[in-house]
């Protein structure tokens, strides 16, 4: 399942690419350039703007205003995501696929501290980024856990 994000959802957005769901969002765009993008790739619109989402019901969920989180789980129980997850496969910067990367290849790119204390690795086939388990990880993992326990 595909989605994007009106520009009033970006931590929605970061936290779906956490989950492992492929998630578009800019943090400005035209509504119409949005409804371009849903047709053209099969995206379902997340938006929290009534007039955008009256113009594209068919393929759209309405958010309503308030914490991320309660947003989050409105769209895993409407779209009944809790047994599609794949968390940290994607990008939470740039919605790109993560791939395994020997310590090697990104000995060069981090820090000392990071060479030091880890041996594992993932770098976004899109943007570089590279991704280790430091604590970072260690908060977003406990999110997800304790997210998907309630």
């Amino acid at each position: 399942m595909k989605f994007i994000a009106d520009c009033h959802l970006g931590k929605v957005a970061k936290y779906l690419r956490i989950f492992g769901f492929d998630t578009l969002y800019f943090q400005s765009i035209d509504d119409n350039d949005i409804i371009n993008i849903a047709n053209q790739e099969d995206r379902i619109v997340l938006t929290s703007d009534k007039e955008l989402y009256s113009r594209i019901k068919h393929k759209a969920l309405y958010i309503i205003h308030g914490e991320f989180e309660e947003q989050l789980r409105a769209i895993f129980k409407h779209f009944d995501l809790y047994k599609q997850i794949n968390p940290f496969s994607i990008c939470i910067e740039c919605n790109g696929k993560l791939e395994k990367v020997s310590k090697n290849e990104v000995i060069d790119s981090v820090d000392l501290k990071t060479q030091i204390f880890h041996d594992n690795f993932d770098r976004c086939t899109k943007c570089g980024r590279i991704y280790w388990e430091g604590d970072h990880f260690k908060s977003m993992k406990s999110f997800v856990d304790v997210f998907l326990e309630k």
